[in-house]
């Protein structure tokens, strides 16, 4: 009889666990929580990676911080490291090849090549494409975004592959191919410093302004 008791326990145990365990999350529920999460970078800045894979050139990374009206974007090249601040009015292009700083004043199409338009690729995802998971291990869901019929954007990507981290519901990656070019959003994270994003001459003695306001 207690082997039978046992046996009931243990068999109700486990029914119990299978009937309140948490239902599978579809893909749009996935993205909904991490364009959520980006949201804080309205408040508290955003970080990412954008690597361009480009044929014959090869690859460019470029580091990117955002916070409110100004961004920073660093980038290298062969010897030369670039690294330029903008904000609505203003860009300040530091180039370590001749130790310049360019300052230029800002246009509206200036304006509308800042590094926080990459966000918009995460926030568009599911306007439109067509979602599914492909694979999932216990740290994320990778996530194929293919282009929907109802898309007419001929500039945009046929397919995307979106990573999605389970602890932070922020992307890991997004990767993309646009004409022959492979693009890569990674390492995101929220919340910048905002010395980062604030141009400041002393940290380049001895460089030479070069003023094209």
């Amino acid at each position: 009889m207690k082997r039978t008791i046992a046996i009931l326990s243990l068999f109700i145990l486990v029914f119990c666990a299978g009937s309140f365990s948490l239902p599978a999350q579809s893909p749009e529920e996935i993205i909904a929580k991490m364009d959520q999460a980006l949201s804080r970078a309205d408040d508290e800045g955003c970080y990412m990676v954008m690597e361009m894979k480009i044929p014959i050139i090869g690859s460019i990374p470029a580091k990117m911080y955002m916070l409110g009206d100004k961004d920073r974007i660093e980038t290298a090249m062969a010897k030369e490291k670039v690294i330029a601040w903008t904000d609505l009015k203003t860009s300040w292009t530091y180039s370590s090849k001749d130790n310049t700083i360019t300052i230029q004043k800002l246009d509206v199409k200036d304006l509308e090549n800042r590094g926080d338009d990459n966000l918009e690729m995460f926030a568009s995802i599911t306007d439109g494409y067509d979602v599914r998971i492909q694979s999932e291990t216990p740290e994320s869901w990778s996530i194929l975004c293919k282009k929907s019929k109802k898309n007419k954007d001929k500039d945009v990507p046929k397919k995307m592959d979106l990573v999605v981290s389970k602890k932070t519901n922020l992307p890991i990656s997004l990767k993309a191919t646009v004409n022959g070019v492979s693009v890569i959003l990674r390492d995101v994270s929220i919340g910048v410093d905002p010395k980062m994003v604030e141009f400041n001459q002393d940290e380049f003695p001895g460089a030479k302004i070069i003023d094209k306001r």
